[in-house]
């Protein structure tokens, strides 16, 4: 994984102690409140409808065992619903007494979430993450966000080429941009080294895809204006090959561009999507401009240096105990017998790695009694104990809100199941219903305007037969509680959509939405299925959409080409169907 430099170092801890500075300054009263404000924000930390909430970065959700363990800590020991004076809260329609506490939570931008750690203790929080070279810089604000890539990024069977190094390239050259540090809306970049796109690149601002030209030149596909939020766009292709050495100056170019035109005055419209939506080839012809002034006028300051580009990956190690000195291995992985979820497991939870005696093994972290992506200090102490005996304790943060082990021995596996299966992390549920992407909602965030965590549980507690879930098959389900799309509706083969009328939850339901992966296809935007639904309703709903497909399915057909082949409507007159206190009242329904 990246070894940190001296300057990184550095840099992070100097910027704690800057925290503390101002945080101690607020306290005593000689920083006021809204010049205090930016400066947590620019911190990671944001207060919501409890408590303040603080987003750690995990660039391309690389994270140590050592990471892991101080988070763990921070979970433990700062993360504490009781810590608080809940009297002057908003809790909305929350039940204060399930909100999860002692908790890390994964996103799916490969970052980390806390719900509960006092403001007062923030700087303690702080300095505790630097000192294994973590923070929050740049985890909120209008500037460029976390650059997320592959959970496999660097291991992967089908990758062209490793993007982690030019994701850290990207992340040097964003990390307080002095031209980017005031955008009109926040900013996000992924890129993908594999023929999988697991990063949903179509839905970024910027999507980045590696590949190579027919001379076998390395290069990037660049796709810009993607986004969910109220206006879903996917992201529009305006360079099919990029020579990977201009990334820099052709990002430079797509920032400024937005930078000068994007809508300040609407922050509803403020996002590059729309700006390249509207203008269409307009914008292309400029980014094009700008880009042939850095490169003609500006004498292309930002081209990377093939010297540049081998400093950087060294910083990528590999672990020693895991390249070249592995024994030769006989039927390394066989199943003990009759063990059916150890088989299930190894399917469902075990890729292919670059090297054939290693595997990337994902730990689940959707489990019942557990919100989507949940991690507690023990938990993620236990996943560190995992890191380093069986993956040189590395791990990754995926988008999908679980944890990989990247580095695993073949001839282990069965050794590691055993271990994350008592700890509870071994479901064999990766990609299944019960994986749901989910936002936290508005049991935690003040824009949410409706709970997620209750429906996911709901749905959770119908699907726990594991024979059920393997014979469903893989079925991406997603959850926003609002319309700001955290949890990714709009590309899901079932999505759900949290709303508000009159005080009271209502859900939006879509299908056929895809995030731009072999399993899904091409990236495309779900289709609403019709007037939004009660809470109680959901769980039906579901029930009867995956009834209609075992019924229409044809054999070992997934559940996003059943809908494509049959279309939508046998599947929303089921949905519709299962309408029990809305059945009445579509009228009403269909202007929540």
């Amino acid at each position: 994984m990246y070894q940190y430099t001296e300057f990184d170092k550095q840099f992070v801890k100097l910027r704690a102690a800057q925290f503390r500075d101002q945080l101690e300054r607020w306290q005593g009263g000689t920083l006021a409140e809204d010049e205090f404000r930016p400066l947590r924000l620019q911190n990671g930390w944001y207060v919501q409808r409890f408590a303040p909430m603080l987003r750690v970065a995990v660039p391309y959700g690389e994270l140590s065992s050592a990471q892991l363990r101080v988070l763990a800590t921070i979970a433990r020991d700062y993360d504490k619903k009781d810590a608080h004076d809940l009297t002057k809260a908003n809790p909305g329609l929350s039940d204060l007494h399930s909100l999860p506490s002692a908790c890390a939570h994964f996103t799916t931008r490969q970052n980390v979430q806390f719900n509960w750690i006092p403001l007062d203790k923030s700087a303690d929080v702080m300095d505790l993450l630097a000192s294994v070279h973590l923070h929050g810089i740049q985890t909120s604000g209008n500037c460029i966000r976390n650059t997320t890539s592959d959970e496999r990024a660097g291991i992967a069977a089908d990758e062209i080429a490793d993007p982690r190094p030019l994701a850290e390239i990207i992340r040097q050259w964003s990390t307080l941009h002095p031209e980017f540090a005031f955008l009109p809306r926040k900013f996000k970049i992924a890129i993908v080294g594999a023929t999988d796109d697991r990063a949903a690149t179509a839905w970024h601002d910027v999507g980045l895809h590696v590949l190579k030209n027919e001379a076998g030149e390395v290069g990037l596909r660049v796709m810009v204006g993607g986004g969910m939020g109220r206006t879903p766009v996917l992201g529009t292709v305006i360079r099919s090959f990029l020579p990977w050495n201009q990334i820099l100056n052709y990002l430079e170019a797509v920032v400024r561009v937005y930078n000068r035109w994007g809508r300040r005055d609407n922050i509803y419209k403020a996002r590059i999507k729309i700006l390249v939506k509207a203008e269409g080839q307009r914008y292309i012809d400029e980014v094009e401009a700008e880009y042939q002034q850095i490169l003609t006028v500006d004498g292309a300051p930002h081209t990377i240096a093939q010297a540049e580009l081998d400093r950087v990956t060294a910083c990528f190690v590999p672990p020693a105990s895991r390249v070249g000195t592995l024994p030769a291995l006989n039927n390394p992985v066989a199943a003990p017998v009759d063990d059916k979820d150890y088989t299930r497991w190894l399917k469902q939870n075990v890729a292919a790695h670059k090297n054939p005696l290693l595997r990337s093994v994902t730990l689940s972290f959707k489990r019942l009694g557990y919100s989507p992506g949940d991690a507690t200090g023990d938990q993620l102490d236990l996943s560190a104990d995992l890191a380093d005996r069986y993956s040189a304790g590395e791990t990754r943060v995926t988008h999908d809100q679980n944890l990989v082990l990247p580095w695993v021995r073949a001839d282990e596996l069965p050794a590691l199941y055993a271990e994350a299966k008592a700890a509870g992390l071994a479901r064999a549920n990766i990609r299944l219903l019960t994986d749901m992407i989910v936002c936290p909602g508005g049991d935690f965030c003040a824009l949410a305007n409706a709970r997620s965590l209750p429906i996911s549980e709901a749905i959770s507690q119908r699907y726990q037969d594991m024979d059920e879930l393997h014979d469903l098959g893989e079925i991406d389900v997603h959850m926003s509680g609002c319309i700001n799309s955290c949890g990714h509706h709009h590309s899901a083969h079932i999505g759900i959509l949290g709303v508000d009328k009159d005080g009271q939850e209502w859900y939006q339901v879509t299908l056929a939405g895809s995030d731009g992966s072999n399993l899904s296809g091409p990236a495309s935007i779900g289709k609403v299925v019709g007037p939004s639904f009660s809470a109680a309703e959901v769980p039906d709903v579901i029930e009867a959409v995956l009834d209609t497909y075992r019924a229409t399915r044809t054999s070992g057909e997934a559940f996003i080409d059943t809908l494509r082949r049959v279309g939508q409507d046998p599947f929303k007159l089921a949905a519709n169907a299962a309408r029990t206190s809305t059945a009445r009242a579509p009228k009403a329904a269909a202007e929540a």
